[in-house]
């Protein structure tokens, strides 16, 4: 988190170096940014890894937007049709997920996606309680909502 403030910082000092305040300058700021720290990323151990996460961030904007579409196209159908094909129920998701910026990210994310509600974490913070509108197969929407959270993790640790 700390390299991406760097590169922000970085991104906002070549915005003011070329008086330009335009959206493509502040891009062109940040990858100028992501080039400096990776080339110091080896000379200082809080930036390691940093360059690594940028792809993985992408591939899971990527996975997040087609998961997104499909549960609005999946509650969409539900709303238009006469018959409701929905059978809520709760489930319990053993985390992965340990610290509380990673469980925050891991919740809120499977709440913004529709037909997901994320209830509450178990007190010893290894269990998230989900509400799931579509619980046709169960371990399919837990093994969906796994593979949210490993992308997750992928990206912040």
């Amino acid at each position: 988190m700390m390299a991406f403030m760097w590169n922000l910082l970085l991104a906002l000092i070549w915005v003011m170096l070329t008086g330009d305040l335009s959206g493509i300058n502040l891009f062109a700021g940040l990858v100028v940014g992501y080039l400096v720290l990776g080339l110091m990323q080896r000379q200082i151990p809080m930036l390691r890894g940093y360059t690594s996460r940028f792809p993985r961030l992408i591939r899971f904007i990527f996975f997040f937007f087609k998961e997104l579409i499909m549960a609005n196209l999946k509650v969409a159908f539900d709303i238009v049709t006469p018959i409701w094909h929905m059978k809520p129920g709760v489930i319990a998701m053993p985390l992965e997920a340990r610290t509380e910026m990673e469980i925050t990210m891991v919740a809120n994310l499977i709440s913004l996606t529709p037909g997901t509600l994320s209830l509450d974490v178990s007190d010893d913070r290894r269990v998230l309680f989900i509400h799931a509108m579509f619980l046709d197969d169960e371990q399919a929407v837990r093994n969906s909502l796994k593979e949210m959270e490993r992308r997750v993790l992928e990206i912040l640790r």
